[in-house]
């Protein structure tokens, strides 16, 4: 493994750190946002540890001059942020709420004002709770929901934003909040995880293929969760099989459908009940980038107490560790850059591949002011190291964003995990920049 150096990427590679509305932002209620789904599971007894919640959070909504300051003092030039449905339009459809516009119109604008790319997450998981009450994404009539409110994003902000990423982590969203209930809204059922992934999907593919034509100097994509799957005992057929199921969940039921039109075959007639006709024509579309997350392999053991007999297992003993306890391989990250790009022919498609998120949780204080995370800044520069290993390997990559810039609220795992290149003191809300973020800003 090499030391990285900005030299080893092309010279228009983009660099960038990234953050999400709900994980920040605080006010809650404030200036006219609606409820969110998180914002009610949050509030529910026993969904999040320590029974954190994201009220607060790092009250950017307040700070948000500061923060964008650091951004500038450390010469961090591409900033990746979701704006939260509810703050636009509360309900979800119907009328916008000015005052949230306001919001994101200065925080693009001081953006920009820095020297600042802005890079905007339509959806990061925070879908307005009032329409949840109608079915939220087992609700097929989402996806015109989606529709419209991304198409109302882009002509209120596309002037000045270029860069669009429609949907965060549909994996994520999809198993672990309509699958196993870990996250908002909290369903556990296979029909609800089906109908949510395949709504999805058809959201993605329909909103890039309107927005596209209309708007064909943006840049459009959308970002998914990229993750190897290994049973837990390699011997173990049952768990090979909950393997085989998890890596449909994770990557080949969205990666299949938006770049081939068909769901895999292992999970084929799970979808059929709920795929009309026309679904895979409309589903398919060849986005002008692929965002890619990624922090850890699964392994995967057979478990009948969850859908598809499928649940996380226990990992090897003898792979480093971050705090969080996810492992630490990045030749992991290689494989599965080099396996999706060649996979999919993804630069026969012109597709880019963009890093969105990736990085590390490690529980570093400030001492007299400085952080020091040399952890975080090996476990970067390995994973840097994976990223120009895949590039060389033909890979079309052509960014990578650091997850996170500041420490956050960490869904169901409240406060407990810090994955900030700024320290966040959640009881004086003091930011102190680590010496990641320093590393990171000579690179």
């Amino acid at each position: 493994m090499i030391d990285i150096k900005k030299s080893n990427f092309p010279n228009d590679f983009i660099w960038g750190t990234a953050t999400a509305a709900y994980q920040i932002e605080g006010a809650w209620n404030k200036d006219g946002k609606g409820e969110s789904i998180w914002d009610r599971f949050c509030h529910q007894d026993g969904n999040i540890l320590n029974g954190d919640t994201g009220d607060i959070a790092c009250d950017h909504y307040h700070r948000w001059e500061q923060d964008l300051d650091l951004l500038k003092q450390f010469d961090i030039k591409n900033y990746r942020f979701s704006i939260a449905w509810t703050r636009i339009l509360p309900d979800g459809i119907g009328e916008i709420n000015q005052a949230g516009v306001d919001f994101y119109n200065i925080l693009i604008d001081g953006m920009i004002d820095r020297g600042i790319t802005p890079w905007v997450t339509m959806y990061h998981w925070d879908l307005p709770q009032a329409l949840q009450d109608k079915g939220g994404w087992t609700n097929r009539d989402i996806i015109e929901w989606f529709k419209n409110y991304a198409e109302t994003l882009v002509k209120l902000f596309g002037d000045r934003v270029k860069n669009w990423v429609i949907f965060n982590e549909p994996s994520v969203h999809s198993w672990l909040g309509h699958g196993l209930g870990f996250h908002a809204p909290g369903f556990k059922t296979k029909e609800s995880y089906l109908k949510a992934v395949h709504h999805i999907n058809l959201a993605i593919a329909q909103t890039y293929n309107d927005l596209k034509p209309q708007y064909p100097n943006l840049n459009i994509g959308s970002s998914y969760t990229l993750l190897p799957n290994y049973p837990e005992n390699e011997n173990n057929l049952n768990d090979q099989k909950a393997a085989d199921y998890l890596f449909c969940f994770w990557n080949t039921n969205h990666f299949d459908p938006l770049l081939k039109g068909f769901y895999p075959d292992m999970m084929a007639n799970d979808f059929s009940p709920y795929i009309e006709n026309g679904d895979l024509e409309t589903i398919q579309a060849d986005l002008d980038f692929i965002g890619i997350q990624h922090y850890n392999a699964i392994h995967a053991k057979y478990d009948d107490n969850f859908i598809f007999n499928s649940f996380f297992g226990d990992k090897p003993k003898d792979v480093p560790q971050t705090d969080y306890g996810w492992m630490i391989k990045p030749e992991d990250f290689e494989k599965c850059l080099v396996w999706l790009s060649d996979n999919y022919d993804l630069t026969g498609k012109n597709i880019a591949m963009t890093i969105t998120e990736n990085g590390a949780a490690f529980h570093d204080e400030p001492v007299n002011k400085i952080c020091n995370d040399n952890r975080r800044i090996n476990y970067l520069n390995s994973y840097l190291n994976a990223v120009k290993n895949s590039i060389d390997r033909g890979a079309p990559i052509n960014g990578y964003f650091i997850w996170s810039f500041m420490d956050n609220f960490e869904w169901a795992d409240g406060y407990s995990q810090r994955f900030g290149v700024v320290h966040v003191n959640y009881e004086t809300l003091e930011r102190t920049p680590k010496e990641s973020l320093k590393w990171f800003s000579k690179l």
